[in-house]
């Protein structure tokens, strides 16, 4: 199981980052739609695997976390192999491709913006569609579990909200570097997993996956508004998400690996995955 080395991924990130500035809008609009549904997908899975009696939840609070991280990861295995534009994801990929004045910032503005919008309509299709719609979670344990999750999100503090959406994506845009390292789907699939369990067993806060949660959580009658949800989750979320993708990941490394001409010369075999 091979993989590229660290200056190799760099050099595929910032690839990655110049191909998804240039991609028609209307592309970048229908793999947001689909990031989106993804993302939702696998929070959807998550629910229903964690989503066990309020007594067992109670006895056993780290196996539950296990379970709905476990298998939460498959959403994010659909948006990288599968293909798809990601928001968090993409909070990482633009910026070495500005820094280096092979984009421009406000193409990725444009782009973040598309995304962003396209992710929420996605995640709101599974949310709605196939998990409401569908009555899935209709009766308990499911209900009153998918209400507590977001009840949770929406109480806690602003800055709680914040810190934790940096350490979300600081996680997730690593498990997407990992996955840009690997040169084989198998490598890729356990560069998404590790990092994506992590944040979500340890409780990070995720803006397209609340995109998700917090809505159907409304759906089942939750005691908030949909004002409650913007506010106090997910603008703080969506702020540090960006900065745990922009600076923690992007930024950090531009620093360490960028270099015009090692880019160029070490690029290699890394470039066969410019599509992700």
């Amino acid at each position: 199981m091979g993989f590229n080395t660290p200056q190799q991924t760099f050099s595929a990130v910032e690839a990655i980052g110049v191909k998804k500035a240039n991609t028609p809008w209307y592309k970048i609009s229908i793999l947001g739609f689909l990031a989106g549904a993804y993302i939702g997908l696998g929070s959807l899975l998550a629910i229903s695997v964690a989503g066990q009696p309020s007594d067992f939840r109670a006895s056993y609070p780290g196996i539950t976390k296990l379970l709905f991280g476990g298998v939460f990861p498959c959403g994010l295995m659909l948006v990288v192999i599968a293909g798809a534009e990601l928001f968090t994801g993409n909070t990482m990929f633009l910026i070495p491709a500005v820094y280096s004045k092979d984009s421009k910032w406000k193409k990725l503005l444009w782009n973040w913006l598309n995304v962003y919008v396209t992710n929420f309509i996605g995640s709101i299709f599974v949310s709605g569609v196939l998990t409401y719609g569908a009555k899935l979670f209709h009766e308990d344990p499911y209900r009153s579990f998918a209400i507590g999750i977001a009840e949770k999100k929406v109480a806690l503090s602003w800055g709680a909200v914040f810190f934790r959406g940096i350490g979300c994506n600081w996680l997730v845009c690593l498990s997407i570097y990992l996955a840009v390292a690997a040169k084989d789907v198998g490598g890729k699939i356990l560069g998404i997993w590790f990092p994506i369990m992590a944040f979500v067993a340890i409780g990070f806060e995720h803006c397209v996956a609340n995109m998700y949660f917090i809505p159907l959580g409304l759906m089942y009658g939750a005691n908030f508004n949909f004002g409650d949800f913007i506010w106090n989750n997910l603008i703080p979320a969506t702020l540090g998400n960006i900065i745990g993708g922009s600076f923690m990941t992007a930024t950090l490394y531009y620093f360490v690996y960028w270099d015009r001409k090692k880019n160029d010369d070490d690029l290699g075999d890394s470039s066969l995955w410019v599509d992700i």
